[in-house]
C-alpha cells in the first residue's frame, strides 16, 4: 500500500526535464517519451539527440520510423514498436511528429501503453502542448520521459544563446552581443542559430562574438536604415532622417512597419522621461541612466540613449507617447493625410531643436 501511494505521489509531482538540460547531457529515455513546446527548432534538436542516444550510428537508418501524427493510426505505430529488426541491435525508435491530434484521439490507449510498453522499442511523441494535469503526462513524467522544449524568454533567452553558441558552434558570445542579437533577430531560436553559425565563421579563432561583429554581420539593410533614421532624428539631423525615410519607402517598406521599427526606442525614451518626472514629483531625483535602465534600455546602448534623451529634452520627451499614438492612428485611417507626410511630421517633431 505504501509503495502504491509513493508511486502515485511520484506521478503527481514528477516534472519535465528542460530541453536545455537534456541537450547538455543527453541520456537514454524511457520506453515512452514526450517532447513538447512552442519552439519547433528546439523540439527538433531534442529529437536529433534522442535518436543518437537510442540508436547506434549503424541502426539510425534501419531502426528509425517516423509518422505524421494527423495521418497516423495507432495500430501502425504499435506495429512498428513490437517489430524486432533483422539487423542491428534490434531496438526500435518510433517518432510520431506533430502528434497533438494523435494524442487527443488515442489518449486512453496511450495511457494503457505507457503502463505496459513493449521492450523492443522507444516511442517518442512530438507535441506543441502537453498539459501536466493529464494522466498521460503524469504517467510519462513519473518515468522521466517528458522533455520541455518551450523557448526561453527574456534574460533566460540571452543565457541560452550564450550556452548554445559555446555548445553548438564552439564560440563565446559576450552578453551585450547576445542581447543585441536577440533584439535584431527576435526570439526565434532557429533564426538565432543561423545567425550564430554565420558569426562563428566571421570570428577569429581566439576572439568571441562582440556587439561590433553583430552590428557588422546581422540584420538587413532595411533594419539598419531604420536605426540610422531614428539616430539621425534624435541627433537633431532632420534632413538625414528624411533621407533614410525616403530610402525605406522607395524600397517598398510599409509605413506602418517603419513606425513599428522606430517606435520601440522612442517608447523607451518616453518611459524614462515619465519615470524622471514621477520621481521628482515624489521628492526624489532619479539619475538619467537608472531611468533608462528601468525603461528597458539595454546596457550596450545606454550611453547613446542618455545622449539622445538629453538632445530630445523633457518637453518633447513628455509628448512622445502622444505623437506615436497619433501617428499610429493616422496611418490606420484616422486622417486622409498621405502616409509619408504622417511619418515626416513625426520625424520633424523629434528632430527639431528643443525649446527653452
Amino acid at each position: 500500500m505504501a509503495k502504491a501511494t509513493a508511486k502515485a505521489t511520484a506521478k503527481t509531482t514528477a516534472k519535465a526535464t528542460s530541453a536545455d538540460a537534456f541537450l547538455t547531457k543527453p541520456s537514454p529515455p524511457p520506453p515512452v517519451c514526450v517532447v513538447f513546446g512552442d519552439d519547433a527548432f528546439l523540439r527538433q534538436q531534442v529529437l536529433v539527440a534522442l535518436r543518437k542516444v537510442v540508436l547506434s550510428e549503424e541502426d539510425a537508418e534501419i531502426s528509425l520510423t517516423r509518422f505524421d501524427g494527423p495521418q497516423t493510426e495507432l495500430r501502425d505505430v504499435l506495429g512498428e514498436l513490437e517489430t524486432v529488426g533483422m539487423f542491428g541491435s534490434g531496438q526500435r525508435l518510433v517518432v510520431v511528429e506533430q502528434a497533438d491530434s494523435f494524442v487527443t484521439k488515442y489518449r486512453g490507449e496511450l495511457e494503457d501503453y505507457a503502463a505496459s510498453p513493449y521492450p523492443t522499442g522507444t516511442l517518442v511523441l512530438e507535441l506543441k502542448s502537453f498539459p501536466s494535469t493529464t494522466r498521460l503526462y503524469k504517467a510519462v513524467a513519473s518515468e522521466g520521459g517528458v522533455i520541455d522544449a518551450n523557448a526561453p524568454k527574456g534574460a533566460q533567452l540571452v543565457r541560452w544563446l550564450a550556452k548554445w553558441a559555446q555548445r553548438k558552434h564552439a564560440v563565446e558570445i559576450a552578453t551585450p552581443a547576445a542581447e543585441m542579437l536577440v533584439d535584431l533577430v527576435g526570439p526565434e531560436l532557429g533564426l538565432l542559430d543561423q545567425e550564430l553559425a554565420k558569426l562563428a565563421l566571421a570570428t577569429a579563432a581566439d576572439h568571441g562574438i562582440t556587439p561590433e561583429l553583430v552590428k557588422q554581420h546581422v540584420g538587413t539593410w532595411r533594419a539598419k536604415t531604420a536605426w540610422e533614421l531614428i539616430d539621425a532624428a534624435l541627433e537633431g539631423k532632420p534632413a538625414e532622417a528624411l533621407r533614410q525615410l525616403d530610402l525605406l519607402l522607395g524600397a517598398g517598406e510599409q509605413p506602418i512597419g517603419i513606425l513599428g521599427q522606430i517606435s520601440y526606442s522612442l517608447r523607451q525614451l518616453a518611459a524614462a522621461t515619465r519615470l524622471i518626472i514621477q520621481g521628482e514629483a515624489a521628492g526624489s531625483r532619479i539619475p538619467l541612466n537608472r531611468a533608462l535602465e528601468q525603461a528597458g534600455v539595454r546596457p550596450f546602448v545606454l550611453r547613446k540613449a542618455e545622449q539622445q534623451l538629453r538632445q530630445l529634452g523633457r518637453q518633447r520627451g513628455q509628448q512622445l507617447y502622444r505623437w506615436l499614438l497619433g501617428a499610429d492612428m493616422d496611418l490606420k485611417g484616422a486622417t486622409h493625410a498621405p502616409a509619408r507626410l504622417v511619418l515626416e511630421r513625426l520625424i520633424i517633431r523629434i528632430a527639431s531643436p528643443p525649446t527653452t
